[in-house]
């Protein structure tokens, strides 16, 4: 306990930017750094030298599910500081190979979707807005709610897609839906949504039921690998949060399947959380919360681009909106922790409470980003000179 104790002491030590206070086994008590603590942290028991070694979010991260480690005081702030230093983190790419080095194939990947979107509709519909986004919400003002940042990023998606009366829509990675019945609704297009999820998948249809759209819009179970194959053509595609679940040896054949469907002159936009340069994921977010999950860097996704004759009309950072989003997301799952509580175990509630503190201050600190590319197939001039044209 001695070694676990002087290894996980100089790890602290070392993020000393901001003061924050340690209880080690209700003993031991220290301040790290100097000043008042803005948050403490509780160790009731110590970590193993060897998991700090292998990996030190995946460590920490089991030691927080297991309430081996408390944090008193705000958790996105004590999150915050702790990633804006994620450099001094540990991570043994041969001891951790299985976590970050899946299967691409498309029966792995099924599965590794589904194990996070087939928790259960009811689950999201806790603490989503009702529009059931789960991808970043745009702010046009800080006194959005957080329905209001959905729907504005689902309306400066539209505009951005330049649509008309009787286009073709294809959304992949299609979620719960509201895209595309959006679009529907106001554009009057002819839309098909694909995803993995067999909950998503139930609930959209659902929904097109529900709102009479039956003549516009279908949605599939099928895997974006399909596509090519299906002699679909579309006027526009669209992929919001799934390129991150495609793996980095599946970039190609992801472009390679969009270009099949996509006509002359086509649209494409893309948003996916984004890296400032290539690396494996970390192993904790990999384990727990996006099994074969991979964050691709912008600047290969615009070389792809580039080999798919994908023109770039516009590439747009919302960093800053997720942080906000995530934010909004967790303060309505504190809001509702009792229930998840009722149904889910104390590990899985905490699981959930860190992924989504870690992911907001992760997006503050700039360890991840996200872009919004806007694509052309082919050059096109009908596409507006100005921005603020097909901006919402």
């Amino acid at each position: 306990m001695i070694f676990e104790k002087i290894a996980l002491k100089r790890l602290l030590n070392q993020l000393d930017q901001v003061p924050f206070r340690v209880q080690f086994m209700g003993e031991d008590v220290f301040t790290v750094g100097k000043g008042d603590p803005v948050f403490s942290t509780i160790i009731h028991k110590p970590i193993p030298k060897k998991e700090l070694i292998h990996s030190t979010s995946l460590a920490l991260g089991e030691a927080y599910m297991r309430r081996d480690i408390e944090v008193e005081g705000d958790l996105f702030t004590a999150l915050n500081i702790v990633l804006s230093q994620i450099d001094k983190f540990s991570v043994n790419s041969k001891a951790l190979d299985t976590i970050l080095h899946t299967s691409t194939k498309e029966k792995n990947q099924k599965k590794e979707v589904c194990s996070h979107y087939d928790i259960g509709n009811d689950f999201y519909q806790l603490w989503l807005d009702e529009t059931l986004n789960y991808s970043c919400g745009y702010f046009k003002t800080e006194k959005d709610t957080l329905y209001e940042a959905q729907v504005n990023k689902v309306q400066k998606i539209l505009k951005k897609l330049q649509l008309k009366k009787g286009m073709t829509l294809l959304d992949i990675g299609c979620g719960w839906g509201y895209l595309l019945i959006e679009a529907a609704k106001k554009y009057g297009i002819q839309g098909l949504g694909i995803t993995l999820s067999e909950e998503q998948y139930k609930s959209f249809k659902e929904k097109i039921k529900k709102e009479n759209l039956e003549d516009q819009l279908e949605v599939r179970c099928m895997d974006y690998r399909k596509l090519k194959r299906s002699r679909y053509q579309f006027d526009r595609v669209v992929s919001i949060g799934m390129l991150e679940h495609v793996g980095r040896d599946n970039y190609d054949l992801f472009f390679e399947n969009v270009n099949a469907v996509l006509k002359a002159k086509g649209i494409f936009l893309l948003q996916y959380i984004s890296a400032l340069k290539e690396n494996p994921g970390d192993p904790w977010i990999k384990k727990y919360i996006f099994p074969g999950g991979v964050i691709p860097s912008l600047r290969e996704i615009l070389t792809l681009c580039g080999d798919y004759n994908f023109y770039t009309i516009d590439v747009e950072s919302l960093r800053r909106h997720y942080v906000k989003t995530l934010l909004c997301w967790y303060r309505n799952f504190e809001k509702v922790k009792p229930q998840v509580m009722a149904k889910y175990t104390d590990s899985f509630t905490r699981m959930w409470e860190l992924y989504l503190c870690a992911c907001a201050a992760s997006f503050n600190n700039g360890v991840i980003d996200l872009h919004q590319l806007l694509l052309s197939k082919e050059v096109n001039n009908d596409i507006p000179i100005h921005r603020t044209d097909y901006e919402y």
